[in-house]
């Protein structure tokens, strides 16, 4: 003979109701909204993947037009600003009167030899070539005024016309001995300023290695 159980059952064909103190069953999981939908994901999509996207070249277009104008906006507000501060008068303070210009101290302490001998030399030549002709200006007025026949005549009156028949003073310091005479030196002027002026710039350099050279103080002009 077989046991029966002892269990009673359900008259309503439920379930047998769960024991106290045993947890509930868990409820299958959910099913993807891929599987509620019936289609797969990825496939189709929505409407705002299928939209249309404009070309290339007009996004490219669009963004540079963006920024140009970006760019000119800028440029102008800094134009504005810069104007403004312009016309916006000074602030003053009442602390006391406002400063005065700047001023810095400066000391030279070395001349360079090279640059001093070419700046020398063409100086020089133009002092040569300024004395040259103006003597030669100074000597052409004196002999269209007549001073030499001048000069000649007060001679003859003075010694007699015998002794000074054969007197002439341009013979002395007439135009083209003059101008020889300044052009040779000019030539030794141009070598002597030049040779100076470059051992100047090397007494100088010694003298300001060891007394630290010449100070200078420049003001900002207003």
């Amino acid at each position: 003979m077989t046991e029966r159980s002892t269990e009673p059952r359900s008259t309503s064909g439920s379930r047998p109701a769960a024991k106290p103190g045993s947890k509930p069953p868990a409820k299958p999981a959910g099913k993807p909204a891929s599987a509620q939908s019936g289609k797969p994901a990825g496939a189709g999509g929505s409407s705002d993947d299928t939209a249309v996207r404009p070309p290339l070249t007009e996004r490219l277009q669009g963004r540079v037009t963006r920024a140009a104008e970006e760019h000119k906006a800028n440029r102008e507000a800094k134009k504005q600003a810069a104007s403004a501060g312009s016309t916006a008068p000074a602030p003053t303070s009442g602390k006391g009167p406002s400063r005065g210009p700047r001023r810095a101290r400066l000391r030279l302490t070395r001349i360079d030899p090279w640059s001093v001998m070419k700046t020398a030399f063409l100086l020089s030549v133009a002092f040569g070539i300024v004395t040259v002709v103006s003597v030669l200006m100074v000597w052409t007025v004196l002999d269209g005024a007549g001073v030499w026949e001048s000069i000649n005549r007060t001679v003859t009156d003075v010694v007699g016309q015998e002794s000074a028949s054969d007197f002439d003073v341009e013979n002395y310091i007439g135009t083209s001995r003059v101008i020889g005479f300044t052009m040779l030196i000019a030539a030794v002027d141009v070598v002597l300023l030049t040779a100076i002026a470059t051992l100047g710039a090397f007494l100088y350099n010694m003298a300001a290695a060891l007394l630290g050279g010449i100070e200078v103080t420049l003001a900002e002009d207003n």
